[in-house]
Parts: C-alpha cells; sequence; structure tokens
C-alpha cells in the first residue's frame, strides 16, 4: 500500500507493520486436497503524481476443483487510503461493482449467493483492512479482481515511502476472527516455490528533483525521464519476489520552502490539494524561537511504572533545551496546575524547578484530560514563537472524541505532540490526538526504552520553521478546505491542505506565517497549475479525509448524525467506508443447488521465516504440552541428582 514514512518506537513499529504484512489475498475454509483457489498472478500499477499515489492491483485466480466455491478475500491498506473502485472478471464478463449502504448491500450479496449467483462484496472491516466475499465461484472458472485505491504521500523527516504488501504472515485466530483481518491461513513450507507471478511497476513525477531513490526490499530497474520523474520495474532476472513488502523511498531536493497546488475540474465540483515542502536542510538561525508545554498525567493509573518512565522522559526532553527556550509544566488527574502563570526561560535554575516539581508527583485521582489540553492552549505566549505541547499519558479517559475536535479546532494555537506511556497503552487516545494534530504517535512500553523514544521525538520537533501560518487565496475562490486550522510547519512535516474551489483557475494561493528572520510569505500563481484530469484522485481524498475526521479516525462508535453524514459521503464519492459497500452481482444462476465448498489455499511464507512459524492452534497446543511434559522430566532428573545424602535414624 501507499503509506507515509513512520517514525515510532520499536512497539509501534512491531504493531503498524503486523498490519503492513497483510496483502491482498483470498482466504477460504475447507480441504485443499479437495478444491483448490490458487493464486497465478499479481500485477500492481503504481503512479506517483507530486503527492498522489494511485494504485491500482489486479489478482488473477482458477478454481481448479471439482466444486462450486466460496472465498473471502482480504485487501489491507493505510488509514488514508480511499478505496473508490472494484471490478469483478469472471471468463470474458465484467461486472462493475456498485457502491450501496452497507446493509443493504449485505442483503443483495447473500440472497444472490443462495439463489447460486457469482457475486462479490467489498467491506471496510476497520480503517485499514477490507474484506471481499465471493460466492459461487464455478469449477475452471478464471477470476480476475481489479481493485483501485488512491492515497497521499505524507514525508516523515523529508522522507517519501510507497509501501505495497505482497505477501501474509501466518496467522493464528480462526472463525470469524479469520475473517476481519487477523487471519489463520495456511502456508507453503520452506523451499516450496509459489505458482505465482508478481509485476509491479511504478512510476514517480514528484514536481522537484528526486534524491536518494532506494528500494530496499527488491531489485529495481530505474528508467529516468529527467530529474523529476523516474520509471520502475522489478528486475525479472530475479526470483519470485512476493515474500517480502514493495518498499520504495526517495527525498525531494530543495533548500527552500516549496509549494504546490494540484486541481481537478469535475462534472459538478472541483478539487485541489496545496503543499508546503520544508527545506532539505534548516540553519538554526532561521528557526523561530521554541516554547515547549509538558503536560503530563499523574492520575491514578499512572501509578508505578508510567509516572517513573514519565518523569524520565521529561527529563531528557527538559534536559536538552536550549537557554533561549522557553516551557512550562502542566500536571493534571481531576484538575490541572501549572508550573508558571506564563512561559519560563529554560535557565538550569528553572529546569531544576520544574523536575524538583515532576519527581515529587505520585499517580492519584482521575482523569481530565480535555480540561488539562484546553489549560496549555489558553496559558498566554509570544507571537512569533513555535509552541509545542507534549502530552504524556497513558490514555486512561473516556471523553475521546471531544478531545480530538478541540485539538484540531485549535491547531493554530500550538502544536499537540502525544506520547503514549506503560504496558497497555490506550492506542486510540494517543493515535488520535497525533492525527487531529497532525503529527506521529510515540509510544513507551518499555522503561528501557524512553531514552531512545526521547530521542526520536526531539529530533521530529526541534526544528520548526514557520509558525503562526495562515492562508488565504486571492482570486481563487476556495470552500470546504480541511483542516481549518494549521499547526507549524516543522523540518520533517509539511503543510497539506485539501478543499473545493469554483469559478475559473487563476489569481494567487498565499502562504504566510513568522519564522527566524521575521514575517514570511509566499504565494504560488493558480494559472501556473491548470486542471489535470490525472488529478482524480482528489475527489476521493478529499471525501475520504473528511470521513476520517467525522469517525474521529476509527472510533468504535460515532453519532447517528455522523454515521449519516459518512454514508452521504460514502454513497456521493464512490467510497468504501464502514456504512458503504461495494456489490457487484452476476445475474445468471450458475449454481442452481446453492451448495459450495468453502476451500484453504496456502500462501507463501515471508522470506525469513521457517516452517516452525506454520502450524494449526491445535498442532501449538500439543507442542507447549510435549514442551512442559519434557520440561518436567529434566526439572525432575535434575532433583534427584542433586538431592542430599540424609541418613535416617529408626528409633530404639
Amino acid at each position: 500500500m501507499a503509506a507515509a514514512f513512520t517514525t515510532t518506537v520499536p512497539a509501534q513499529e512491531e504493531r503498524e507493520s503486523a498490519d503492513k504484512t497483510l496483502s491482498p489475498y483470498f482466504f477460504v475454509d475447507g480441504d485443499p486436497r479437495i478444491d483448490r483457489l490458487p493464486l497465478k498472478d499479481t500485477s500492481v500499477a503504481i503512479n506517483v503524481s507530486g503527492v498522489i499515489a494511485d494504485v491500482k492491483v489486479v489478482q488473477t485466480y482458477r478454481n481448479e476443483g471439482t466444486r462450486p466455491i466460496n472465498a473471502t478475500y482480504l485487501f489491507p491498506a493505510s488509514t488514508r487510503a480511499a478505496v473508490y473502485s472494484m471490478r469483478m472478471t469472471i471468463g470474458d464478463q465484467v461486472i462493475y461493482a456498485k457502491i450501496k449502504e452497507r446493509e443493504i448491500a449485505k442483503k443483495e450479496f447473500d440472497k444472490a449467493k443462495e439463489e447460486g449467483k457469482s457475486a462479490s462484496l467489498l467491506e471496510e472491516n476497520r480503517p485499514n483492512v477490507f474484506s471481499m466475499k465471493l460466492a459461487n465461484i464455478m469449477p475452471n472458472d478464471d477470476i480476475k479482481i481489479e481493485l483501485r485505491y488512491t492515497e497521499v504521500l505524507v514525508p516523515n523527516d523529508g522522507v517519501y515511502e510507497v509501501v505495497y504488501p505482497t505477501v501474509v504472515g501466518p496467522r493464528y485466530t480462526t472463525g470469524e476472527k479469520a475473517k476481519t483481518g487477523q487471519v489463520n491461513s495456511p502456508s507453503l513450507h520452506e523451499g516450496e516455490s509459489p505458482t505465482s507471478t508478481l509485476h509491479i511497476s511504478a512510476r514517480v513525477a514528484a514536481g522537484l528533483p528526486i534524491v536518494d531513490l532506494k528500494c530496499s526490499s527488491h531489485a529495481i530497474t530505474p528508467d529516468w525521464q529527467g530529474r523529476n520523474v523516474a520509471n520502475l520495474t522489478l528486475d525479472d532476472a530475479n526470483p519470485f519476489q512476493g515474500n517480502r513488502d514493495f518498499i520504495l523511498r526517495y527525498r525531494l531536493a530543495g533548500n527552500q520552502i516549496n509549494t504546490g497546488l494540484l486541481l481537478f475540474e469535475g462534472e459538478d465540483e472541483n478539487f485541489f490539494l496545496y503543499m508546503a515542502q520544508p527545506p532539505e536542510r534548516v540553519r538554526s538561525e532561521d528557526m523561530p524561537p521554541r516554547e515547549y508545554i509538558f503536560v503530563l498525567d499523574v492520575s491514578g493509573s499512572m501509578e508505578g511504572f508510567p509516572i517513573e518512565t514519565s518523569k524520565k522522559l521529561l527529563q531528557d526532553l527538559m534536559g536538552q533545551m536550549r537557554f533561549n527556550d522557553l516551557f512550562n509544566v502542566i500536571l493534571f488527574a481531576g484538575d490541572s496546575t501549572a508550573l508558571s502563570e506564563g512561559p519560563l526561560q529554560a535557565t538550569k535554575e528553572n529546569v531544576d524547578r520544574a523536575l524538583d516539581l515532576i519527581d515529587a508527583q505520585r499517580g492519584a485521582g482521575g482523569t481530565e484530560l480535555l480540561d488539562a489540553v484546553k489549560h496549555a492552549m489558553s496559558l498566554p505566549g509570544a507571537s512569533g514563537v513555535s509552541r509545542s505541547i507534549v502530552l504524556v499519558t497513558d490514555g486512561y479517559i473516556s471523553g475521546e472524541q471531544e478531545t480530538f475536535e478541540y485539538i484540531r479546532q485549535n491547531l493554530d494555537k500550538g502544536n499537540i505532540f502525544a506520547f503514549g506511556i506503560g504496558s497497555s497503552v490506550n492506542r486510540y487516545l494517543i493515535e488520535g490526538v497525533a492525527k487531529a494534530g497532525m503529527g506521529e504517535p510515540f509510544v513507551v512500553e518499555d522503561p528501557q526504552k524512553a531514552e531512545a523514544a526521547a530521542a526520536e521525538f526531539r529530533e521530529y520537533i526541534q526544528s520548526p520553521i514557520l509558525t503562526d501560518i495562515g492562508f488565504r487565496s486571492n482570486g481563487f475562490e476556495i470552500y470546504d478546505v480541511y483542516p481549518t486550522h494549521l499547526p507549524d510547519l516543522l523540518a520533517g512535516r509539511p503543510i497539506v491542505v485539501f478543499g473545493k474551489w469554483r469559478g475559473s483557475a487563476t489569481g494567487s494561493f498565499d502562504l504566510f506565517g513568522k519564522w527566524g528572520g521575521g514575517d514570511y510569505a509566499t504565494s504560488f500563481d493558480v494559472a501556473s497549475a491548470q486542471p489535470d484530469a490525472g488529478n482524480l484522485a482528489l475527489r476521493y481524498l478529499w471525501a475520504r479525509s473528511r470521513i476520517a475526521e467525522l469517525s474521529d479516525y476509527g472510533a468504535p462508535d460515532v453519532s447517528a448524525e455522523r454515521a449519516k453524514e459518512i454514508t452521504e459521503l460514502g454513497l456521493k464519492y464512490n467510497l468504501l467506508t464502514r456504512y458503504t459497500s461495494f456489490i457487484a452481482v452476476r445475474e445468471v444462476v450458475r449454481n442452481p443447488s446453492g451448495d459450495a465448498t468453502d476451500v484453504d489455499q496456502p500462501l507463501p511464507l515471508p522470506v525469513g521465516v521457517s516452517d516452525l512459524a506454520v502450524g494449526s492452534e491445535p498442532e501449538l497446543l500439543w507442542l507447549v504440552m510435549l514442551a512442559a511434559v519434557l520440561a518436567l522430566i529434566v526439572a525432575a532428573r535434575r532433583r534427584w541428582h542433586s538431592r542430599p545424602n540424609f541418613s535416617f535414624i529408626t528409633p530404639q
């Protein structure tokens, strides 16, 4: 999948990589000795235009068995991906899927399945995992599934990353869980050759000179069309490479802030994407002054490891501040208290005073996060100073959605970053705060990793470029803009704005703010970015961004009003959402009895994974039991050989 480069601590990397190891594939229950639905070919075409990645995936399968079968197809992606098209080809007939309300689509699929018609149903299981059910695949059927999705590429630390997962790691879940993104699918054994082929092509047209273009996963053959455009294909001379994720990374050259505008003109609505790209290098004299507000959770759930680790984290962060930096500390539980009514200079005396206050804390009381965030945002600050609010908590609160909404509406009052501390952090809160703040989440589950996490975080936020940012259009009418408020432009984080426009594509799009040299402004000539039909993805990306905001980045529950709006957006913009699904039915009764067999098919093992990773839950249970018995025998033998030599005296 196309995905932004992610800076996280190792625990977060492990969790994210678990999703990235998923790949489009069929999951089928049953006996592969009788019926087979093997993958024959996967063709992936990736087209990157500016900061938009548009991906077409075509996979070919064939029912090589003797009976009709049903299957479930898994399609993972990042949470930014907008899935906007699906079609199914059986033989020479192409069935284009229609977007419908989820429950209606499900009923139509079940009805077609019972009537013996070939059908497909694509649903969203969670924001980054989609499932497609297929019904009544007949013997000797060749099935082609084509999926189209698009995604905005947001660089981290100046690095763009395009990822397409090609392999599924072994899973050990069963039953219905197996069809919701966590799949127990059998694998080929070590050394066993797959029967499928893989073809990946990519075109990167960045708009700026491309540097450091690398593919760490596969051998590629680049064909440069100038400094700004590169065409890539897999090197066919290499053996099968479908047992690892395809990962492409690159940087863009430039020593100043670069801005760009993409336009799409539709039949009834026009869309734009504006992006401000930070320079490759930032001089310290060009950076605006910095202020940090450390917001520490001292509630009862933080007692023990979380609060002690938080202290070490803040000691490290505060100890690295520059003399001319400003800072403050807010402690919160049931209420919140600030170290100072205004910002303090980062002198040794002030830092020691803050550290003494933090060191004296013991977890107690409830948690009122929103009030603490509001408190931090309301503290007086100076114009032209880049303010970063660092929230440190285990996330055990309620009312997350209200917190996200407040952050979104106040990004112009301060950058906000979330640090999750604890062995079972509320990741939904930490990641939601990060997304609402247009940043990256950081999680520390192990005290030994606090120092490394602090260093990573410090690198991420220490180089602001522009603060007090705003934008306006002159002679270019824009509306329905997202986000409505902008955080600071950081060296590792660009600014991305989606919106709609009407009228003529003329005038200017202006960005302004403050930097180390004072006031800053740049103007982009709209006429130099004429509407392009190739930017159709903007239509879907705008809607996907709005849906993510309405659903609070995957909240388990949303209000009825928001659910209605998400449904309407999905139907209007032809998007897969939690409330809308794609349904395709071939209106021919091909299996009159309606009986079909579920089949289980093996997948290639990920590179570097051995047969020890493969097995069913009963097999694992027997192995665990055998290991336990052997351990008991060994322990008993050791006790026997090391027993004391007692002499027993029999009473006379």
